[in-house]
């Protein structure tokens, strides 16, 4: 009888080189390294950098940092799955950074925002409706790992604003 391992079972067996400055890069500076839920986690990560550093940012120069970053994103994560041997390792977060990121474009600097976007991106990164999840199941490589993510930051955006608008 065989046991079939699943892929959490596999991301925890398998660990970055947090001396691979692209490891930790792809890993969220260490943040993907929770061993429960690390991709929420990772997400928690991206919310102080963007309060701190990136909320006050113009609309365009924070697309060129999501835009730079997720460029970034695909060469890290594409050689980090490489030399793990893992496609989309689990503690693979800087697809979440700019998921939030995105999630966050055009709205105030507001803790209660921030919320609303954090739950919201989580939720279409979580349950991947489709074209989320035709997207993780058929696009590879480093672009793949990334491009589900940016997907579920637009449908974030996209309802926060329509909140936003709403409650206006």
């Amino acid at each position: 009888m065989t046991s079939k391992s699943s892929k959490s079972d596999i991301d925890q067996l398998v660990k970055p080189k947090l001396s691979n400055p692209i490891h930790m890069l792809a890993f969220g500076l260490g943040s993907g390294l929770s061993p429960k839920a690390p991709g929420t986690v990772g997400t928690l990560a991206a919310l102080p950098i963007y309060w701190w550093l990136l909320a006050d940012l113009s609309t365009l120069w924070l697309s060129v940092v999501i835009l730079i970053t997720f460029i970034v994103g695909v060469l890290v994560a594409h050689k980090t799955s490489e030399d793990l041997g893992v496609h989309d390792h689990g503690g693979i977060v800087i697809d979440e950074w700019v998921g939030m990121w995105i999630t966050m474009l055009m709205v105030p600097k507001d803790l209660i925002w921030l919320a609303v976007g954090f739950a919201l991106f989580r939720f279409f990164d979580i349950l991947k409706p489709w074209p989320i999840k035709w997207l993780d199941e058929q696009v590879h490589g480093g672009f793949g790992i990334m491009i589900d993510d940016v997907l579920a930051g637009i449908m974030s955006l996209g309802c926060l604003h329509m909140i936003m608008y709403l409650l206006a």
